[in-house]
């Protein structure tokens, strides 16, 4: 016994060394390739945005003299010029209701329908479950011309309600695969043991579930609010009155008929961007445990 104990304690840990001789020579060679690899990506993915934030604190004349990232001669009256035509705080108040009421929408009404599919049996779960998934491969611009006619056809096509009903209902086959596989990996017997209590299917799901699939939850909301907050194509068929129009629509009207100022219009990106970077960098843990929960699910 006490010389398993020694053996156990005096165990080398952490991961396995690589093989002497040519094994480690290739596992420390296909290390260095894939990180070249993944560099490479992360700057071609990178430089866009970066073109963005440099363009914006450039003048027009710059943007086009000076391929370089770096600005010569910085300056923040683009960015105020841009503030001030894009009317930003009107817009703001378009995009975040539309993007709030949505992403509401998809967490209350989908959360509780991955609870029915990952808990309570009725006759063609599985059938319809399947169904739902079967719609992830849809594309979304297949259904852009029925939904236009559907909302006219119910009169309420032009208004923001509009758009929040086919936006709730395009987020239905992700947010039931993500929070159904959520809801599949809490025990069995935390529900057995409040249903002894008396709780009810409500009450179960409400205190037991939704806390425990907490980051999957945050996870729909960050995948629903994000192409809500940028969606130009069917916001731009759907709004008529311009007092409705969402940021990705105010920011069209930057362009001019005559000549593209880029500044500009790399400015008022900047500022539409601006609101969604900084949620998704508040809520990025509750993401990442989110999607990793998800896959293992």
């Amino acid at each position: 016994m006490t010389a398993t104990l020694v053996n156990k304690r005096s165990a080398p840990t952490g991961p396995p060394r690589p093989p002497d001789g040519p094994g480690r020579g290739r596992a420390v060679v296909a290390r260095i390739v894939v990180g070249v690899l993944l560099a490479g990506y992360a700057v071609v993915s990178l430089y866009p945005f970066l073109w963005m934030l440099s363009a914006a604190f450039k003048t027009q004349e710059e943007v086009v003299a000076n391929g370089s990232l770096i600005p010569q001669n910085p300056t923040l009256g683009t960015l105020v010029d841009t503030w001030n035509r894009l009317h930003f705080f009107d817009y703001f108040l378009n995009s975040a209701n539309v993007t709030i009421l949505t992403t509401l929408g998809v967490v209350v009404i989908y959360s509780a329908a991955a609870y029915a599919f990952s808990v309570i049996e009725f006759p063609g779960r599985t059938a319809l479950y399947r169904l739902f998934l079967v719609l992830l491969f849809v594309p979304a611009a297949v259904t852009l011309l029925p939904i236009v006619l559907l909302e006219n056809q119910l009169g309420i096509l032009g208004g923001q309600f509009g758009l929040i009903l086919p936006f709730v209902n395009g987020s239905a086959p992700l947010a039931i695969l993500l929070l159904a596989n959520a809801f599949d990996a809490v025990p069995n017997e935390l529900r057995d043991a409040a249903r002894v209590d008396g709780a009810g299917e409500l009450r179960i799901f409400a205190t037991i579930y939704v806390p425990l699939a907490r980051p999957a939850l945050v996870t729909i909301a960050l995948l629903t609010a994000i192409p809500t907050w940028n969606e130009y194509l069917l916001t731009r068929v759907s709004l008529n009155d311009p007092a409705q129009y969402t940021l990705p629509i105010a920011l069209q009207a930057l362009r001019s008929e005559q000549t593209i100022q880029y500044n500009t219009l790399m400015a008022g990106a900047l500022i539409v961007v601006i609101p969604i970077i900084i949620l998704f960098l508040s809520a990025q843990r509750y993401f990442v445990n989110g999607l990793v929960g998800a896959v293992k699910g």
